[in-house]
């Protein structure tokens, strides 16, 4: 940057000195000799068209047609400086004391280009071999000035990074610039457009000598794109790059500031910043690009946090580190704004099919510490939160380390994955949960009253919320402690058989609640429930459509007494319908065919019974029969096979007697 002003104040005083001399020699040779010595010492071609008009007391000055100066001999991208036409003045008393006060510079149509080669080599970089005598040091160098005012009006600048493949462009700019003192102060007042965006710039230095160095100085700079508005007050230097100071910024207009940096405005979700972002604290620029923010405040739509950040450049994204700490945080914008299914909670007919945008997550990395009074996310709301949350190509991470909500407690994960579309999942345990507005907040039922348990793993997909509730897939179990179904007396249905037993001021008072379930395909289904009342305990098999909104449910008592303890009847409850308006019915059908199914089976076990019974008759009657035929008498524990065998075994034993008997001499 020293080069760019030094050749630029090099250029002025050549010019006035040549119209100077134009009181005294042909305009064409002082016009010769300006351009040849500007060549000489910055190795580039300076080119003044047209006439040239001096003045001498009491300023010292000239005006100029179109001047050009040429680029870097590398360079095919025109020349580095052009203007329409230049007006300087410098006050001549001051000059003959030997100070250099430069009364107005106007510059017409100003075009700057600066570059960088891919080799590293800059066009602002002057002197060298071949390329003019300038060098540090050289004669004239660090020359103290001060300039009253410098005027630009309609000019441009164009900084090219071949190597780095960056092009800034800022068109339209006009402006003054003030330098009171040399080693003082200084003040900048620019309008410009870049990427179309037209902004301000305020921006006031404390030691112009010691910036121009690059050196940190006192740095007040205001910012100023459409409706938003950014400050900095603090000290700032630009080799290398850096600033610490206190940033105040009202991003309202985000847009603005997105295309002046050549971004996309973010599609940011309600809470986020989709209305305004405001910044304050003390920020701190590095030299590679990182932030950090101190004693920070960030102010997302109604959100309001307080925030100690660090934000880094250097890798594939950009990544925050952060602890934000706040009182109510609003994130209703992450499930489409709405809870219980839509703004008629149950009584809609389907979940919200608005897409869900959650782009913003791929913007950057984050590892984010959050502790919060409470969190609104629009299907559920919890109290006093603890969780981390970590954001990694597009899949953010909430690891709930604390979670008061429903006057119960809620540990687990929870994962929002936006790599390819949309996706959400968790592994969730929740202890001592008032169910009543815990139902009421995810879908708008109302009918269960008391505490329970639940443990669930759940992976949903899709980029509405209706069709990530169509999709749920997972497994979990529940357990309800004491508790009321309101608007449905079972026990009273079922003792009277009465279907009635429906609507405003009726309930059922159980004592104990616990099921398993999965979930495919957005339906979540049981068979083990098992459902514990004064009155009657039952089980319970069937599905919940989560997806679909409707109840298909079997409620079947395994016992049921009348009030007095008399009595009892076993009629299975049918829960059918949307969960809008759900049916209560006795399956009396389904308790007949049970019954007849039980008569069935009590004739068959009869059947079999008697079978065997007319078996071992026939069988008793054939051994009677045998052992008169066969003389044979059966001894205790004895078969009739064995008992013949036996008998067969003694006949044999005494024939052999009877013959040895006779062998031996023996009678018979």
């Amino acid at each position: 940057m020293r080069w760019v002003i030094r050749s630029f104040f090099a250029l002025l005083l050549l010019v006035v000195f040549a119209g100077v001399a134009l009181f005294l020699l042909p305009t064409e040779r002082i016009a010769r000799v300006a351009t040849d010595k500007f060549t000489q010492i910055t190795g580039r071609t300076l080119t003044i068209e047209g006439s040239i008009r001096p003045s001498v007391w009491p300023t010292l000055g000239v005006k100029t047609g179109p001047v050009t100066v040429s680029n870097a001999a590398w360079s095919d991208a025109g020349p580095m400086v052009q203007a329409t036409a230049l007006d300087i003045g410098i006050d001549m008393s001051a000059l003959i004391d030997g100070q250099v006060r430069i009364t107005g510079i106007r510059a017409e149509n100003p075009r700057i280009l600066l570059e960088r080669a891919r080799d590293g080599r800059e066009n602002w970089v002057f002197g060298g071999p071949g390329n003019g005598t300038a060098s540090p040091g050289m004669a004239g160098e660090g020359t103290p000035f001060t300039l009253d005012l410098a005027e630009i009006s309609g000019g441009s600048f164009r900084f090219v990074d071949h190597g780095a493949g960056s092009d800034i462009a800022l068109t339209s700019v006009s402006g003054t610039a003030r330098i009171p003192s040399f080693t003082g102060a200084a003040a900048f007042d620019f309008t410009a457009s870049m990427n179309g965006q037209e902004a301000k710039i305020v921006a006031k230095l404390s030691d112009f000598k010691s910036f121009l160095e690059g050196r940190l100085v006192g740095l007040d700079l205001q910012l100023a794109a459409g409706a938003a508005q950014v400050g900095f007050d603090g000290r700032g230097g630009w080799n290398p790059m850096a600033l610490e100071g206190n940033l105040t910024a009202d991003l309202a207009d985000l847009a603005a500031i997105t295309r002046l940096v050549g971004a996309a405005r973010p599609d940011l979700p309600q809470g986020l910043g989709a209305g305004s972002v405001s910044v304050a604290g003390k920020v701190t620029v590095t030299q590679k690009a990182s932030l950090h923010l101190r004693g920070g405040s960030l102010g997302l739509d109604g959100n309001r946090l307080q925030v100690e950040a660090d934000l880094t450049t250097d890798g594939p994204r950009p990544k925050l580190s952060a602890q934000v700490t706040t009182g109510a945080l609003s994130l209703v914008g992450l499930s489409g704004g709405q809870g219980g299914g839509a703004s008629g909670g149950a009584q809609a007919a389907s979940w919200p099919k608005e897409a869900i945008d959650v782009s913003a997550l791929g913007i950057m990395d984050v590892a984010l510490a959050l502790t919060a009074q409470s969190v609104d996310l629009g299907l559920a709301k919890l109290g006093t939160t603890r969780a981390v949350l970590t954001i990694d190509r597009a899949r953010a991470v909430f690891d709930l380390r604390e979670i008061a909500a429903y006057q119960g407690k809620v540990t687990g994960q929870f994962v929002v994955n936006g790599r390819g579309g949309l996706s959400v999942g968790g592994d969730l345990n929740m202890s001592g949960l008032a169910m009543q507005p815990l139902l009421r907040d995810l879908g708008g039922y109302e009918r269960l009253v008391g505490t329970g348990d639940m443990s669930i793993k759940f992976l949903g997909v899709g980029n509405s919320l209706d069709a990530i509730m169509n999709s749920l897939s997972g497994s979990g179990n529940l357990r309800f402690g004491k508790g009321e179904i309101l608007g449905l007396d079972i026990a009273g249905m079922l003792r009277t058989l009465d279907a009635s037993y429906v609507g405003a001021g009726q309930k059922t008072i159980f004592e104990a609640i616990t099921a398993s379930f999965t979930m495919d395909k957005g339906v979540l289904r049981n068979d083990d429930l098992v459902f514990k009342a004064p009155y009657v305990t039952a089980t319970g098999a069937g599905s919940v459509g989560i997806g679909a909104r409707v109840l298909d449910y079997r409620l079947r008592p395994t016992a049921l007494a009348a009030v007095d303890g008399t009595g009892g009847v076993m009629v299975p409850l049918l829960i059918t319908g949307p969960w809008a308006a759900p049916k209560f019915r006795l399956d009396l059908e389904g308790i007949a065919k049970e019954r007849l199914q039980d008569e069935a089976k009590k004739l068959e076990e009869r059947a079999r019974a008697e079978a065997k019974a007319a078996e071992a008759r026939a069988r008793a009657q054939l051994e009677q029969k045998a052992q008169e035929e066969l003389g044979i008498v059966r001894q205790e524990g004895e078969s009739l096979e064995d008992a013949a065998k036996r008998r067969a075994q003694e006949a044999l034993d005494a024939e052999a007697g009877k013959l040895l008997n006779r062998l031996l001499g023996g009678g018979n």
